[in-house]
């Protein structure tokens, strides 16, 4: 097994390299970079050439591949090109994007104040809150029920929490929170929770208690909104994993052979039923964490990584977008061959070294 890890982490190497080139071909093809940007906020409003020294507004740069960049003299077009790091060829910035990635040294945001290291350092806590909690009580409450649903197929408890995991999946989490804020968050009936951030003004004022009751407070409605809408699936690809299962013959023998109903569901069936739920654990995780929770972090004034790629890319912040990547990227990878380790811990009889030889 140990053999089987350190190929997969060398593995992440290549990976990696080829997630981020395909991706920055397609930037590069992409239309409306910082450069366009920087050149219509010079052509529309006065005082932005703050950042360019030395340079004023000239005649049509007649030779300008820039669209919009008529009445600016072409030295400015070259400094901002230079500011930007676009005047060298794409494959001397992809090299050097690269090497600084070694070190993860991502650079400094075209349109922040601050590195783009700083700027996710910044923005974890909040992802992390709200995709470790989200998942971990989504598989609390999903697996569960949904081996309870199994065992109990066809009856009214089955029946009835089928309509409510129905009812739950059917509203978006951005309605839910919507919902939530209107009424338990000061919009019309009670004012329970805060509304924005992820902790209090006197945060630093408060014992262990106190922060972490606080934390826990400001977390309970944008959690339960991701929650409801997630665990849904969760729940019944458990009960139909377990009632594939429930179904076969290894089962039937193992009730003729007298053991108790606990030992046939949980040391057999649940082995067996969990390989297909740890199989997506890696993709879920990495969405609760970084894409699924971008509405639910504007909703409630949450600065997370979600909303900083989203903000990035609608900017062209090359940095910043190309640094998240490579963090979600990285992590999924990791995470990816965590799931494969948890799946040997699961059923011992899963050998993927022998699989690859």
């Amino acid at each position: 097994m140990l053999a089987y890890i350190v190929r997969r982490l060398l593995l992440i190497i290549p990976t990696l390299f080829g997630i981020l080139l395909v991706n920055f071909l397609i930037i590069q093809a992409a239309p409306g970079g910082p450069v366009e940007q920087t050149i219509a906020n010079l052509e529309g409003f006065e005082g932005a050439t703050s950042r360019i020294s030395g340079s004023a507004q000239g005649e049509v740069a007649s030779g300008s591949t820039y669209r919009g960049a008529q009445g600016l003299d072409p030295e400015i077009i070259e400094e901002i090109k230079r500011m930007y790091g676009f005047d060298k060829p794409a494959h001397e910035r992809f090299w050097l994007m690269i090497k600084g990635y070694m070190t993860f040294d991502f650079g400094d945001s075209f349109f922040r104040d601050a590195s783009v290291i700083d700027l996710i350092l910044e923005k974890m806590p909040v992802s992390i809150s709200l995709g470790l909690w989200t998942t971990l009580l989504t598989y609390l409450i999903s697996i569960p029920l949904g081996i309870r649903k199994a065992i109990t197929h066809g009856s009214a408890f089955d029946v009835w929490t089928s309509s409510l995991i129905i009812v739950g999946y059917a509203i978006p989490g951005f309605l839910l929170a919507i919902l939530l804020i209107v009424v338990f968050a000061g919009g019309s009936y009670f004012d329970w929770f805060p509304l924005r951030g992820l902790t209090s003004n006197n945060w630093e004022d408060l014992d262990a208690w106190g922060k972490f009751k606080d934390y826990m407070w400001h977390l309970i409605l944008p959690i339960t909104a991701m929650v409801i809408g997630s665990f849904a699936t969760l729940t019944m690809l458990t009960k139909n994993c377990f009632l594939d299962e429930i179904g076969k013959q290894y089962v039937t023998t193992a009730r003729a052979k007298g053991l108790a109903e606990h030992r046939v569901l949980y040391g057999h069936v649940f082995r067996n039923a969990m390989l297909l739920i740890i199989a997506g654990f890696p993709s879920a995780l990495i969405s609760v964490f970084f894409t699924g929770a971008l509405l639910i972090e504007v909703i409630f004034s949450l600065d997370g990584l979600g909303l900083l790629g989203f903000e990035a890319a609608i900017n062209r912040d090359y940095p910043v977008m190309f640094g998240t990547l490579y963090i979600f990227t990285l992590l999924g990878l990791v995470v990816k061959l965590i799931g494969d380790i948890a799946y040997t811990l699961v059923d011992p009889r899963i050998d993927f070294e022998s699989r690859e030889g």
